[in-house]
């Protein structure tokens, strides 16, 4: 299950919004075939895993792994399960159940009917912590919600400065590369008016390859200017008149949005902070001081989960 997990990751650029997945075939403790599920659309990680087994004979003495369970129910592809009665194996270990309402358990009901051994929830943590957008996305009928900032080391997100005026630059070359990363990871993109009209900002992937997020904004006034690059058309854009969270959040599920990642500015954080519609937050602390400026939000309800320091920048990463 350890190996499904770590070949899963290898479609986490082209799988959302399906879950990203991976198999593992044994036969006499020797693995024979694996596979992932590459991107939407495309075959399942099961039926990579069993096109990649040299001598198909095996496959009735033999156990698949797979870290989410198969699908049962006909979309772009034919049901994983039904492969793996066709192809008679007779024996298959699960990571954890689907969430989504065409499987949610009917893949290992299939299976059981069909007379195949099915052991449910080998590091079961673990797998769906792997999915935990697309899980969030189906159990609480809304996006995987990430909050994003860099700050000064004395707790400061930017000077106090008017429009036209440049942000204080705390990322790196390489840590500003690996904000593209988590833009390319996530199907939306949201900032606040005021992060609109002072940084003008694109909110594209374009130092990373990878798709442009849907663009998100506020704009209860109707104060944005048609020159914004938010309204260049050059990618996908919602411009929400209601601040509402719950119901930009709801209009997100609906359009079928998983993941969202919040950029800014502090106002539109604390927002998210304070209404509790968050799950993770990354925060860069640069090795320098303004004194004073815009405040950071403040954390509630937070557990640190990890902290690493890349080019310089302490990097922290919580969980709700």
């Amino acid at each position: 299950m350890q190996r499904c997990i770590q070949l899963a990751k290898c479609g986490e650029m082209g799988a959302p919004p399906n879950p990203m997945v991976g198999a593992v075939i044994v036969y006499n403790d020797t693995i024979i075939g694996e596979g992932y599920h590459r991107r939407c659309g495309g075959p399942h990680a099961e039926v990579n895993a069993i096109r990649s087994v040299r001598d198909e004979s095996l496959l009735k003495e033999s156990t698949i792994y797979v870290s989410l369970e198969p699908c049962s129910h006909y979309g772009k592809t034919p049901p994983c399960a039904d492969l793996i009665i066709e192809k008679q194996i007779p024996r298959v270990v699960v990571g954890c159940l689907d969430p989504f309402a065409k499987v949610n358990g009917q893949g290992i009901k299939k299976l059981c009917d069909a007379g195949i051994e099915v052991v449910v929830g080998v590091l079961e943590k673990e797998c769906l912590e792997l999915n935990r957008k697309f899980i969030t996305f189906h159990q609480q009928h809304r996006p995987w919600v990430t909050l994003k900032w860099a700050q000064s080391e004395d707790g400061y997100m930017d000077a106090q400065r008017k429009t036209g005026e440049k942000p204080v630059q705390f990322s790196s070359t390489f840590t500003q590369t690996l904000v593209h990363r988590m833009r390319a990871m996530h199907q939306a993109i949201m900032v606040g008016t005021n992060t609109v009209l002072l940084d003008n900002p694109t909110l594209t992937t374009r130092l990373w390859d990878g798709p442009n997020p849907l663009r998100v904004t506020i704009d209860r006034n109707g104060v944005l200017p048609d020159t914004v690059h938010l309204k260049d058309g050059k990618a996908p854009t919602v411009i929400y008149e209601d601040g509402d969270l719950k119901r930009i959040l709801d209009d997100l599920y609906k359009r079928g949005v998983q993941s969202l990642l919040v950029e800014g500015g502090a106002q539109l954080i604390q927002h998210f902070i304070d209404s509790d519609l968050w799950d993770e937050a990354r925060i860069e602390i640069a090795p320098m001081t303004l004194k004073n400026g815009v405040l950071v939000p403040k954390m509630m309800n937070a557990e640190l989960v990890e902290k690493t320091v890349l080019d310089g920048r302490k990097i922290l990463n919580y969980k709700r």
